[in-house]
């Protein structure tokens, strides 16, 4: 899936921002929990309506659509066409001042799974970022609700720090660089979706050999499968950024950018069954790519992760975060 591109439409002048602006409600200068939900979702139906002046977004408001800056106005602010559905996840943050969500709509009218990113300054939004992928249609099933340990909310005495949650979201990225599924504290039944497939869980992988045959499998659950090295063809993750942490859901919502050159040396696999497989280009029926992509993380009251919803899309190798300058 390639980056989308606004269409058909002139970018709003300067003069038109500033009356937009002006005409926007003012949310409160420090929105707490419960309204930047309430902001998220005014903002995806503004997205739907493709009326920027139904949210209160600054006139300097800066703002990213997969990874290319993008103007006020253009993107999904044309092109989508509905929703949204019923899976939807909310990331609050009341001391950041910023939401994230990640959902379904529908986009040029076919389905569609968003990512958002929302700063606030004063009652205004002062940064936006989308991430917008399309979904197979075979993995259509599993983003028609979300997942019920998602939405759970952590009992009180229980809910862990801010600081902590930011923390451990950080930690998901040293486990994946460093092939090492210890470095985030993985609960035994976590089970990763990523655009709808599910890409770790319980039971073992298929066959690890070429094409699948002739080879004892690899760990599947979410810390073995970062431990086995299989994940070692990534190659950078740049752009890291944990924003949100709603510790009422244990939910933690981070960005990030995924570089694949393509062009590792064999590397080592470690089996089940402790034997040793190597990887090497010709496994991967890829050219190098970038993935920008989002994740969200539930903790649970046992301090472990459970569930990580994630979502992104292909881009050009060594392609810009678009938020550089």
């Amino acid at each position: 899936m390639k980056s989308l591109s606004a269409f058909g439409a002139l970018a709003l002048s300067a003069a038109s921002l500033l009356a937009i602006s002006g005409a926007q409600a003012q949310a409160p200068v420090h929105c707490d929990r419960a309204c930047l939900i309430k902001l998220t979702d005014d903002y995806i139906a503004a997205l739907v309506k493709h009326d920027p002046k139904a949210v209160p977004i600054s006139a300097n408001a800066r703002l990213v659509e997969n990874v290319k800056r993008t103007k006020l106005g253009e993107g999904l602010w044309q092109t989508a066409s509905g929703g949204p559905t019923k899976f939807s996840l909310h990331v609050p943050d009341a001391a950041n001042q910023t939401a994230g969500w990640i959902g379904m709509i529908q986009n040029k009218g076919e389905p569609a799974m968003v990512a958002i990113r929302l700063k606030l300054d004063k009652g205004k939004i002062v940064e936006a970022e989308h991430l917008v992928t399309s979904i197979r249609k075979e993995q259509l099933e599993r983003v028609q609700t979300v997942r019920p340990g998602l939405l759970a909310t952590v009992p009180v005495a229980s809910r862990m720090p801010h600081d902590r949650l930011i923390a451990m979201g950080l930690s998901y990225y040293d486990a994946l660089d460093d092939n090492d599924g210890t470095k985030m504290p993985f609960a035994a039944d976590c089970e990763r979706h990523e655009n709808g497939m599910i890409t770790a869980g319980l039971g073992p992988s298929v066959g690890a050999g070429p094409n699948g045959v002739g080879a004892s499998p690899i760990a599947r659950d979410c810390a073995g499968q970062l431990s086995s090295n299989a994940m070692a063809y990534i190659t950078r993750i740049d752009d890291r950024r944990v924003f949100a942490a709603d510790p009422e859901t244990g939910l933690v919502m981070g960005l990030s950018h995924f570089r694949h050159p393509m062009d590792f040396a064999p590397y080592p696999v470690k089996a089940l069954d402790g034997t040793v497989i190597m990887y090497d280009t010709k496994r991967f029926n890829f050219a190098p790519f970038d993935l920008p992509a989002a994740h969200i993380y539930k903790i649970g009251a046992d301090g472990k992760v459970h569930e990580i919803e994630a979502m992104g899309f292909m881009a050009p190798l060594n392609a810009p975060t678009g938020w550089e300058g």
